[in-house]
């Protein structure tokens, strides 16, 4: 009986110890992002890609298990900071993702300093945000990247004046920016340069001063999700009738509101880094599975953000064996090369950005739906603000 009870508690002993060290080999990361609030599309697109690529390669890298610990922070970036706090404190998270808008992802930059654990932007995009610490790596794109291939683009097609309409915070002071010196150096000249306020924005009087200052084009940036709203207003002005082209950043021709807004996006030119009809295997493979497992949803440039996020977290685990030192993983990173389904993209060494493919699209009829097609590469577009 003795011998017996020694046997039980060696076994019992055995099983804790074997249980502490399945506990000990699984890699946290930990996703805040916009669940609820006005940005909660932003947040359901990126924990979409996010859960497409593990669907697709597994839930397990480098001997690891890898377990996603997600949180809403609502767009609010004092919550963005206290749950980026209990995630590394409590949790003991080895990396960071997500973060819907700049400011969010400005507010977790002392707590990655002092911790230094690696975070993974996969939609923020003002150019600023890389300078606020060494660990920060982004999946998203420096906003001006999808600016310049638009400049040029007009200039090559004979749009010489230009008015510019960016929504007034940072992302659109970046894209402003952008445009405005590609499009002078190039020859083009801006009539005007129209800001509009964030928060519940009504265009119709900005779209007047468009109309009134008759250039060749406006070129035009809104928040991911407002583009429903501009387009409306857009057609209701009367600018198209008057002649003036509207030519954009692929955020106004988001592929998760293209449908809905229907017949007034034909036509229209942006440059993007994403289209859901980009043709390619990893891009096919990808729509596949976000659709399959989100009730036919169609994945838009958030969502592929989360996806790739996933493959540079996966891919900085291989290189270091499983060590989930922040150091380690953030060096790990840098220079890293792969092909995601926007198509081939590298993480600069320098300064931990991201350099990508820029495609111009039309917005056209595929299959009885309107996707965003693409007409012409710029390849390997960086963010002339990053160094």
């Amino acid at each position: 009986m003795v011998t017996r009870r020694i046997f039980i508690a060696g076994t019992l002993i055995s099983m804790l110890a074997a249980g502490s060290a399945g506990a000990q080999e699984a890699v946290k990361i930990g996703l805040i992002l916009p669940m609820t609030g006005p940005f909660a599309s932003t947040g359901r697109q990126v924990e979409a890609g996010v859960r497409a690529y593990m669907a697709l390669h597994g839930d397990t890298v480098a001997g690891k298990k890898i377990e996603l610990v997600l949180h809403d922070d609502a767009g609010t970036a004092d919550q963005t900071r206290r749950i980026a706090q209990e995630l590394v404190v409590n949790d003991g998270v080895s990396m960071l993702a997500g973060f819907g808008l700049t400011p969010l992802a400005m507010a977790v930059a002392p707590v990655l300093n002092q911790a230094k654990v690696p975070a993974i932007i996969t939609s923020a995009t003002t150019s600023a945000i890389m300078k606020q610490s060494d660990y920060f790596v982004r999946t998203s794109m420096g906003g001006p990247q999808s600016a310049l291939p638009v400049a040029s683009w007009a200039v090559e097609n004979g749009l010489k004046r230009v008015v510019t309409l960016v929504t007034d915070y940072g992302p659109g002071h970046d894209i402003e920016k952008g445009f405005t010196d590609q499009f002078k150096k190039e020859g083009g000249e801006i009539v005007e340069a129209v800001r509009v306020p964030l928060q519940n924005p009504d265009f119709a009087p900005f779209l007047q001063r468009v109309r009134d200052a008759k250039p060749d084009a406006v070129f035009v940036f809104v928040p991911s999700g407002v583009g429903s709203l501009f387009m409306k207003q857009f057609a209701d002005r009367g600018l198209k009738e008057a002649g003036i082209k509207l030519i954009a950043t692929g955020d106004v021709t988001d592929d998760d509101l293209l449908n809905a807004i229907g017949e007034p996006a034909v036509g229209i030119v942006t440059g993007h880094f994403y289209s859901a009809n980009h043709d390619s295997p990893e891009n096919k493979a990808f729509v596949g599975e976000v659709r399959k497992a989100n009730d036919n949803m169609r994945p838009n440039f958030m969502s592929v953000g989360g996806y790739d996020a996933m493959h540079l977290a996966y891919a900085a685990l291989e290189k270091t064996g499983g060590d989930t030192d922040g150091t380690k993983l953030i060096e790990a990173m840098k220079g890293m090369e792969w092909m995601s389904p926007r198509g081939p993209i590298t993480i600069d060494p320098a300064t931990r950005d991201i350099v990508q493919d820029i495609y111009i699209r039309e917005v056209k009829q595929v299959d009885g739906e309107l996707y965003n097609v693409e007409l012409k590469t710029y390849e390997k577009i960086r963010d002339p603000n990053a160094n």
